[in-house]
């Protein structure tokens, strides 16, 4: 009873937020009136927990049109509400409002909100977290280094590793409820857990294998030399593992050339990718990029299938070497991976896009023994990147979004309707905002997730046939 009262409850308060939300907009957003009035008009109906249908039909979502100018100028977006017919896993056509539907479709509402297409969480530690237990704030880290740290990991590590399937479940729930059913995990292999961190981390997997996709990461955590886990790191590769992890190879391993010539040839050797792990902003942080360049330049196996993870060295170079390091990046293919970090720290991030580097982000701790901060929350990273990098003006804002989404934006930069097309999958996350630009600024709660077809986080409404 206690249950079914809650869920009532829950979608009372969705229904509440959603007119709220409507009106708030009408006044200060780049809604219409009229646009706002079919929102509030739309927001009827039972609200449903479960969309299991192979083939249905999605109304009333909201999806950008085009840019509206003043001269040059983007100053508004505008959007349309749309029936989405969804089958098998894909949009199989976009009906516009007015246009004859299919007979006999289980048909659904989405109380014209708007669809972002589908987060990606490129950068996450899923197999160690506090998440789910009691509250619990790291330990102070003045003074201390990053070998005191994997010093109170391997302590940490046999607590954690009884929990890891059930938190790992929970940090997946929560990135679905942010919008995020793409991800790609780092897992500890490490001589404390051995390969039970990857073990647990693929049973959670397994459980939401309809739901979530993510790719893992073999992460030497404790250092690929230091911690002598070649021989783990290669049986780990065949365990389903996408990508070879390292770890500051000056710092931990103080053999930089070594270090990385190891983690490079566990991949060439496996035929997998490589995602290190790279804090380093000394002159050693920057050897170890042009090295890795290098490595790439040489054994074009591993042309498009590197990514620097944080790559903080990058702040430290001149503009001209800058532009001659993202150049060299761009032409091998190389991917960095940001969380987009405030503070000292100013990553070059809109210049390397510009080069042609392709950039994610993640979250990376949502909260553990490193960092309490982490939200889950990708489209919070687009509201960073835009407010960092001055992205405050209507067409900067609705590109922000693109690091959060893998590049896949609404509406391509001349304005005309990039995403969704028939033919796509069927994933994306409803949202009452007007349009991107605005979702970015404004982070609203996401009402309801899609994977594949599959309602797999929130609420839509249930719609007469």
């Amino acid at each position: 009873m206690q249950n079914a009262v809650s869920q009532s409850r829950r979608a009372f308060l969705s229904r509440t937020g959603q007119l709220t939300t409507a009106v708030a907009v009408a006044g200060l957003g780049g809604m219409s009136r009229e646009a706002a009035a079919e929102t509030q008009n739309c927001v009827e109906g039972a609200t449903m927990t479960a969309v299991t249908d192979n083939h249905y039909l999605l109304a009333d979502v909201r999806l950008e049109e085009s840019f509206e100018k003043e001269g040059d100028i983007v100053v508004a977006t505008r959007t349309a509400l749309y029936t989405l017919e969804i089958k098998d896993g894909r949009i199989a056509t976009l009906h516009a409002a007015g246009a004859t539907l299919p007979a006999g479709l289980p048909r659904y509402q989405a109380n014209g909100q708007l669809a972002l297409p589908t987060m990606r969480d490129m950068h996450i530690h899923l197999d160690k977290t506090f998440y789910g237990g009691p509250w619990q704030a790291p330990r102070p880290r003045q003074g201390k280094t990053i070998m005191d740290m994997i010093a109170l990991e391997e302590k940490l590590l046999p607590k954690l590793l009884p929990t890891s399937v059930e938190r790992a479940e929970g940090l997946i729930a929560l990135l679905q409820a942010k919008g995020s059913t793409i991800a790609r995990s780092h897992c500890n292999i490490d001589p404390v857990s051995g390969l039970k961190s990857l073990e647990h981390l693929k049973l959670a997997l397994e459980e939401h294998k309809d739901d979530f996709v993510c790719e893992i990461v073999a992460f030497p955590q404790h250092g690929l030399l230091h911690s002598e886990v070649d021989g783990l790191m290669r049986e780990a590769m065949q365990m389903g593992v996408e990508y070879v992890g390292g770890l500051d190879p000056t710092n931990v391993d103080s053999a930089m050339e070594k270090s990385l010539d190891a983690m490079f040839q566990i991949a060439l050797d496996t035929g997998k990718g490589v995602d290190i792990h790279l804090h380093e902003t000394s002159p050693a942080g920057v050897a170890a990029i042009n090295y890795m360049i290098d490595t790439v330049e040489k054994n074009q196996a591993l042309k498009g299938k590197v990514t620097i993870s944080h790559a903080f060295a990058l702040t430290t170079l001149r503009p001209e070497v800058l532009e001659e390091t993202a150049a060299r990046l761009a032409a091998n293919g190389m991917t960095i991976a940001s969380t987009v970090p405030i503070g000292g720290l100013m990553m070059p991030l809109p210049q390397l896009s510009k080069a042609g580097v392709f950039v994610m982000t993640g979250t990376d701790s949502v909260i553990d023994h490193w960092s309490p901060f982490g939200s889950g929350d990708m489209l919070e990273k687009a509201y960073l990147y835009a407010q960092l990098y001055r992205g405050s003006d209507e067409y900067r804002l609705s590109r922000s979004l693109a690091i959060s989404t893998g590049g896949v934006l609404p509406l391509a930069d001349d304005g005309t309707r990039a995403w969704p097309k028939a033919g796509d999958d069927a994933g994306f996350t409803l949202t009452s905002a007007s349009c991107s630009a605005e979702a970015v600024a404004r982070v609203p709660a996401r009402s309801a997730t899609f994977h594949k077809g599959r309602l797999v986080s929130g609420e839509v409404g249930k719609a007469s046939s």
